[in-house]
C-alpha cells in the first residue's frame, strides 16, 4: 500500500539524518577518529560491514597515518590529517561518516587555558569540513577511558569479545606521557585490593564488563626519563627549572653522561650501567604504581607502544610479526643495552635508560614475575592495537563507562 511506502521513505529519511548508526539497508559506513598524543597524532578511518543490528559489526579495514610532533607543539596537524580522510572515504559518505579527536596525556599536562585554546582551533577546522561533526567531537579523554578503549580494541580484535567464555586479555599500553593497565579481573581479591577509582564498569553488546584499570600521567616514557633526570616531578606535571640539557656517550662510563642546568646550578650525573640507572629510575615508580593482586597469576597481557618499539630496537622481536617475550627478556636486553652502550650507540643515546625503565616499571610497578609472557603487537589483524578503535566503538554504541 502506499502508506507504506510512505513509511519506508520516512524511515530511511531519519536514519540518514540521525546519523552516525548505520543504516539498515546501507550496511556499510565509516567512522574517522584522531589520536592526538604527547609525540604525535594519528588517524585511523575505520570501514566497518554491519551485517546484523543486534551483533558485533564487522571492521573490513583501517587506514592509518600519523604525523610528528604531537598536537601540543603542532595545531595545523588535523588538518593535513582530514585531506587523508578525503582521500580514503568516498565522497558521498563525508556527510555521514564523523570524525572525532581525542587528546591523551600531551594535553592532559599542558595549563587549561593552552589545552582549551588548542581544542577550539581544532574544532574550527573540523566545523569547517565536509564531514559529520558530533557534539563533543574534540576533548581530552581521561586516563581510565584511555585503558578500557585499548582494553575493548584488543578484545575485540582477538575474537574475545565474541566468546562466551568471558576469557579475555589484559593490556599494557606505554605512550609518552602516560602508561595504563587494564584487564578483567578473575578473582574478587583483585577487586576489593584495589582503590575503588581503579575499577571501572561499562556495557558492549548487551554484557557489562567490570576491569581493573589506571592510567599512571607521568610515568610515560618520555615523561618517566625528565622524572628520573630530575627536570619533572613524579606526577609529571611539575617542571623545574632547566636551561640546558646535553648528551654524549662514552664508553668509559657505559651509558649517558648528562651535563644540566637547574635553575642555573650545573651538575653531572652518570649512570654507570644497568645497576644504578635502576635505582634512579625506581625512583619515579616505587610507592606511585599500584600492584594489582591478579598479574602475579597466569593472565595475558598485550603490550604495544613503546613496549614494542623499544623491544623492535633492542632485537627482541620482529618488527613485522611482534611476539612473545617474558619480562626477565627485557631485564637481560637492558643490562646489555647499558653495559654496551657503545653496541647501541647509533639507537638513542636513552635506550638504556628506556630498556630499564620498562623493566623496573614491569616489575617493581606492576609486580609481574619474570616468567611473565607478555604479547609484544603493534597490529592484530592488521589494525592498530591502541584505544582508538575501542573509541569509535564509544562512540557508535554509548559503552556508558563508569
Amino acid at each position: 500500500p502506499p502508506q507504506d511506502w510512505l513509511m519506508v521513505a520516512v524511515a530511511v529519511a531519519l536514519c540518514q539524518a540521525l546519523i552516525p548508526l548505520p543504516c539498515k539497508h546501507e550496511p556499510d559506513f565509516y567512522g574517522v577518529m584522531f589520536d592526538a598524543g604527547s609525540t604525535g597524532t594519528r588517524i585511523h578511518i575505520y570501514k566497518f560491514i554491519q551485517k546484523d543490528p543486534v551483533e558485533l559489526p564487522v571492521l573490513d579495514n583501517e587506514m592509518y597515518h600519523a604525523v610528528k610532533p604531537g598536537l601540543s607543539a603542532y595545531k595545523d596537524n588535523p588538518e593535513e590529517l582530514l585531506k587523508i580522510a578525503k582521500k580514503t572515504i568516498p565522497e558521498d559518505e563525508w556527510k555521514r561518516t564523523p570524525v572525532v579527536l581525542k587528546a591523551t596525556a600531551g594535553l592532559r599536562l599542558l595549563p587549561e587555558d593552552k589545552a582549551n585554546a588548542l581544542l577550539k582551533e581544532v574544532r574550527e577546522v573540523f566545523d569547517e569540513s565536509p564531514f559529520f561533526v558530533p557534539n563533543n567531537s574534540v576533548s581530552i579523554m581521561n586516563g581510565t577511558n584511555e585503558g578500557v578503549l585499548a582494553w575493548v580494541t584488543v578484545n575485540f580484535l582477538t575474537g574475545h569479545l565474541y566468546s562466551n567464555t568471558r576469557r579475555t586479555v589484559g593490556i599494557l599500553d606505554l605512550g609518552g606521557g602516560s602508561t595504563q593497565i587494564t584487564f578483567l579481573p578473575k578473582s574478587k581479591k583483585t577487586v576489593h585490593s584495589a582503590p575503588p577509582s581503579y575499577i571501572a564498569k561499562f556495557n558492549l553488546f548487551n554484557n557489562t564488563y567490570q576491569l581493573y584499570t589506571h592510567s599512571y600521567l607521568g610515568n610515560g616514557l618520555y615523561a618517566a626519563r625528565l622524572a628520573t633526570l630530575g627536570a619533572l616531578g613524579a606526577d609529571g606535571r611539575k617542571f623545574r627549572t632547566f636551561y640546558h640539557l646535553f648528551c654524549v656517550l662514552t664508553q668509559k662510563c657505559f651509558s649517558v653522561i648528562l651535563l644540566i642546568s637547574f635553575s642555573r646550578r650545573w651538575q653531572i650525573i652518570c649512570y654507570a650501567g644497568y645497576k644504578l640507572c635502576y635505582y634512579e629510575v625506581m625512583k619515579v615508580i616505587k610507592g606511585i604504581v599500584h600492584q594489582p593482586y591478579e598479574v602475579k597469576g597466569s593472565s595475558i597481557f598485550y603490550a604495544f607502544s613503546y613496549y614494542f618499539d623499544r623491544a623492535v630496537e633492542t632485537g627482541l622481536i620482529d618488527s613485522s610479526r611482534g611476539g612473545r617475550v617474558e619480562v626477565r627478556d627485557f631485564k637481560k636486553r637492558a643490562k646489555e643495552v647499558c653495559n654496551k652502550m657503545a653496541k647501541y650507540r647509533a639507537i638513542s643515546p636513552f635506550l638504556c635508560m628506556d630498556m630499564t625503565y620498562i623493566t623496573c616499571l614491569l616489575k617493581e610497578g606492576f609486580g609481574f614475575k619474570d616468567n611473565t609472557v607478555l604479547q609484544l603487537a603493534k597490529k592484530v589483524n592488521n589494525v592498530e592495537t591502541s584505544w582508538a578503535l575501542g573509541a569509535t566503538f564509544d562512540y557508535f554504541r554509548n559503552l556508558n563507562i563508569h
